[in-house]
């Protein structure tokens, strides 16, 4: 018999629609989002480099490691100050 063990303990996954994304971007503040992958920095970089000349207002932040969810605190700080994220992923 062979027994599979799911890490995540979920009885019932979440799922969730994805937000209507915005029609532009000014006025909004943009949160960017390093989850501690290697190079992440890089692509979140020229991302804040490219929003920054278009007038875009950015927060930067960043996970303490790729290996757990964002912590709480740092979850509740992003969805007080901004109005959407992008998470950098890279290697």
């Amino acid at each position: 018999m062979t027994v599979i063990m799911d890490p995540t303990a979920e009885q019932s996954p979440t799922s969730r629609e994805r937000l209507a994304r915005p029609d532009q971007l000014q006025g909004l503040t943009v949160g960017l989002l390093d989850i501690s992958k290697p190079r992440g920095n890089v692509f979140l970089d020229r991302i804040d480099a490219l929003l920054t000349e278009r007038g875009i207002v950015v927060k930067r932040y960043m996970k303490p490691t790729v290996a757990k969810p964002a912590p709480l605190p740092l979850r509740q700080q992003i969805v007080g100050e901004v109005n959407l994220v992008i998470e950098g992923l890279a290697d």
